[in-house]
């Protein structure tokens, strides 16, 4: 059913918080994790990435849908996102790709939103005290029934939602979108054949599988639940692991997975990214802990003291930098907002992963570098 604008909606936090504010999108009620996201575009990009799974996305940016939506931003063919969160809400977008008002495709999609809240005051709630389950209701319930229903909702920690995410075939990406608005350059040597990466989804991006076909990789996708001798058997030249939503310490088959490559193919190059990287840190016989409100935006300062990155992130959940072998594990790059693990290292093996995210969508490139070693320790070995 297709909401009114001026309809009335609430957003109730689990604390008994609540905002009162205006329908958008499809009309109902959806329950998920309350978080915010701090970058000043790619509101396409960040409502289609699988990685946002089972959450309400609050956006710190004033206005949101001004440029619309268009079939080329998408990171996954279907959203994910629970529910929607803005102060300003465009319901006439003017921009030469679009191709569908975001009102017409919340809508189509049937995401639950709400507007006209305090999103300032909204997100420094959730910076005190943390991420927590909410509710965007536009069905008339009271705050006190909205709240009832909230107290059966599940936590973050604990929920195995790669599974849920990821594809249920495999399937090969060997080609770039036809209509190609990325300006980066492409290195790929066209005289060389294509590098054979398996790619595990745990919830990929769009846009890292084309940043993978650009440097010169032929992926084969796989899902999340595969066996390592399915990936052996594939004889890969490279292995990625992506990115995914929930909490990394209950991705048991992915951790499994890892594990056993390490061990049987010691020689096969590794690059994770966010999950990704949770997962082999986990394999490595590290953990992981649930942030406060995580990282969600596009201006996140990461590296080391000679060289910083200012990077694109999407997690809830970190690495425990106390937990990861000194003797085979290096941290090559840190947030430099809390001193998080933000890249780690293997020692003895042409394995490494990301906490953040090089392909950029949204986002800025200074990251991109890491998709070229990854191609060049395939180049070694060969």
């Amino acid at each position: 059913m297709k909401a009114s604008i001026k309809k009335p909606a609430l957003l109730v936090l689990a604390d008994g918080t609540f905002f009162e504010g205006q329908a958008i999108g499809y009309e109902g009620s959806v329950v998920g994790e309350v978080v915010f996201n701090t970058g000043m575009t790619g509101y396409q990009e960040v409502l289609t990435d699988p990685s946002y799974c089972g959450q309400l996305v609050a956006f710190t940016y004033p206005e949101i849908g001004n440029t619309g939506v268009n079939p080329f931003d998408q990171e996954a063919s279907t959203p994910y996102v629970k529910g929607f969160i803005v102060r300003n809400f465009c319901t006439n977008p003017s921009n030469w790709r679009c191709s569908e008002s975001l009102q017409d495709w919340l809508i189509g999609n049937k995401i639950v939103g709400i507007s006209g809240i305090d999103t300032r005051a909204l997100v420094r709630h959730i910076r005190d005290l943390g991420a927590m389950n909410g509710v965007i209701s536009s069905d008339g319930r009271s705050p006190f029934q909205l709240l009832e229903e909230l107290s059966s909702a599940p936590l973050m920690e604990g929920m195995n939602l790669a599974n849920l995410v990821s594809t249920k075939e495999p399937y090969q990406w060997n080609s770039l979108c036809k209509v190609d608005f990325d300006q980066r350059k492409k290195p790929h040597d066209q005289d060389k054949s294509p590098f054979h990466v398996v790619a595990i989804d745990f919830g990929i991006k769009k846009t890292i599988l084309d940043r993978l076909v650009a440097h010169g990789c032929d992926v084969s996708v796989l899902p999340a639940n595969t066996h390592y001798e399915e990936v052996l058997s594939l004889n890969p030249e490279g292995v990625f692991l992506s990115n995914g939503p929930g909490d990394p310490s209950s991705v048991t088959d992915g951790i499994d997975l890892v594990q056993h490559l390490l061990k049987k193919a010691d020689d096969l190059p590794i690059f994770g990214i966010c999950l990704g990287h949770q997962i082999l840190g986990l394999a490595l016989g590290g953990s992981t802990y649930k942030l406060p409100f995580g990282h969600r935006g596009l201006n996140h300062p990461c590296g080391t003291s000679s060289k910083v990155e200012i990077t694109s992130q999407n997690h809830g959940f970190a690495l425990e930098a106390d937990s990861l072998s000194k003797e085979s594990v290096v941290i090559s790059r840190i947030n430099l907002n809390d001193g998080t693990v933000a890249a780690i290292t293997l020692r003895d093996k042409p394995v490494f992963s990301v906490q953040y995210h090089p392909e950029a969508s949204p986002g800025p490139h200074d990251a991109d570098h890491f998709f070229e070693k990854f191609v060049s320790l395939m180049v070694e070995r060969r």
